[in-house]
């Protein structure tokens, strides 16, 4: 059977049942686009329930709504999504200590040195530098502090 044809013999229902599909499809991947071409399919099955329309008019509603829904959900969604936290730095820890001074236990041979900062040794990049010197954190790459020379 044609697929087409098949599509054309449900009408809405097909919007309907695909919409279901999309949700669906976005319990398994999840990211938030397929809830809103979801409810756009399914919005426009309900809409051609109501008031059949030819195919083109069907997908360009569709097509409308879909756009809309993402549209709305990236410009208002996302910024609720975002909340402030009392612990910023929880899951990065190399973050908190970003202009962070301390004074080198070790000296910093061919870029690479180890440094104490609180309860934990980091690795560090930088100049090479002697015993005692001044730094100062100035960035990280993954687990490696970045220092310079205070």
């Amino acid at each position: 059977m044609d697929l087409i044809a098949l599509l054309a013999e449900y009408g809405p229902w097909s919007w309907i049942i695909g919409g279901m599909v999309l949700l669906a499809i976005e319990l398994v991947v999840p990211g938030g686009v397929f809830i809103w071409l979801g409810t756009a399919a399914i919005a426009t099955g309900l809409v051609v329930l109501i008031q059949p329309f030819d195919w083109p008019i069907q997908w360009a509603l569709f097509g409308v709504l879909a756009i809309v829904g993402i549209v709305l959900w990236l410009r208002f969604g996302r910024k609720q999504m975002e909340v402030e936290t009392d612990s910023p730095f929880l899951n990065r820890r190399a973050a908190r200590f970003v202009g962070h001074e301390a004074v080198l236990d070790e000296p910093i041979n061919e870029g690479i040195g180890r440094l104490k900062l609180d309860d934990t040794m980091w690795r560090i990049s930088g100049p090479d530098l002697p015993t005692g010197a001044r730094i100062k954190v100035t960035g990280f790459e993954g687990a490696v502090l970045k220092v310079e020379a205070v």
